[in-house]
This record gives structure tokens, sequence and C-alpha cells, in this order.
């Protein structure tokens, strides 16, 4: 008699997410296959279908759960937005398999209903600290320094990476991204 391995999780949604994030730090998001996900997860190959429908659904749910991580980083440093930088930099860095979704709607459904709210609660704990910003005197202008404030740190984000940052930066991406961040600040 052969033994049949049986697997039973609480929470499969979880269970599946889990095994995604691992697979696109391994693999990446276009590589990500719903079967292997499956194996990883320890179900059949119909359980990561069944539950996110396919794997777009799969991404729009991780793409959401990113956004939502991204938020709280972003939430914990208040309205310094110096520090809400470092900290896109540091999540960008810690989830990078979050990191690789997020930015890609070509991967996901961008207009389920959980992704742009957890979007949207991204973007307004990034405004937070752009709000707090000094007036010089003219009208503030919170949607383009927003834009501003997220292109610099998501760029910095995406060279540190890549490995295309010059090897002066030093191998903190904390430090590295908190010294360029501030010289605009100054």
């Amino acid at each position: 008699m052969t033994e049949t391995r049986t697997y039973h999780h609480g929470d499969l949604r979880r269970a599946l997410l889990a095994a995604a994030l691992e697979a696109i730090e391994e693999v990446g998001p276009t590589a990500l296959s719903l079967r292997d996900l499956a194996r990883r997860a320890g179900v059949s190959h119909a359980a990561p279908a069944h539950h996110f429908g396919d794997k777009a659904g799969l991404l729009s749910a991780l793409a959401a759960q990113g956004f939502d991580r991204l938020a709280q980083a972003l939430t914990a440093t208040g309205d310094d937005l110096l520090e809400a930088g470092v900290a896109y930099v540091d999540f960008a860095v810690a989830h990078r398999a979050y990191f690789e979704v997020m930015f890609r709607p070509e991967l996901y459904r961008a207009d389920d209903g959980e992704l742009v709210a957890a979007r949207q609660r991204a973007r307004a704990a990034l405004g937070a600290g752009v709000a707090a910003l000094p007036s010089d005197g003219a009208p503030a202008d919170t949607e383009r320094d927003a834009l501003a404030a997220w292109s610099i740190a998501h760029g910095f984000a995406t060279l540190w990476l890549a490995g295309a940052l010059p090897a002066r930066v030093g191998d903190d991406p904390r430090e590295a991204a908190r010294a360029v961040l501030r010289r605009l600040a100054s």
C-alpha cells in the first residue's frame, strides 16, 4: 500500500500567495505557472485556478498585498518624506517579489477593487510626506511633488535592484538611498 500525501491548509489563499512569492523570487513573475505554484503549496494543480481564477487573478491579489505592505511601511515614517523615500527603497529590496509584480500592470487586473484600494492607500501614505513639505510661498502642487518623490525613490530602488549603481554608493540600500534623497531635500 502506498502512502498518499495530503495537505490541509487552514488558509489556502495565504499558502498559495506565499508559494507565489517564493516562485517569483526564483523565476520572476512572467515565468510563474499555476501548476508549479500548486506543487509548491502541496495542493492539486486545479487549486490555484479554483481559488484565483487564473494567473492574472493571483497576481492581482499579490499586487494588492504588496501595495498594502508598502502603505504600512510608508505610514510608519509619519510625514517625513526623506524617511518615506528610504522606506520605499527598503521595501523594494526586502520584498523584491512584491515589487516586481506591483509595477507590472500588464500582469494583473489593474481594475481589481482590492488592488485599486491598496494602491490608493500607498499613494496616500506617500502623499502625507509631500503635504508636510515646507512652502516657499508658491501655491503647492502636491500631485506633481508626489509624482517627483515617487519617481526618485522608485528609480533609485529599480537601479539598486538591477545592480546598476556605482560601487561607491556602498552596500547598504537604506543608507545609500538616504544620502541620495537627502541631496534633494537640501
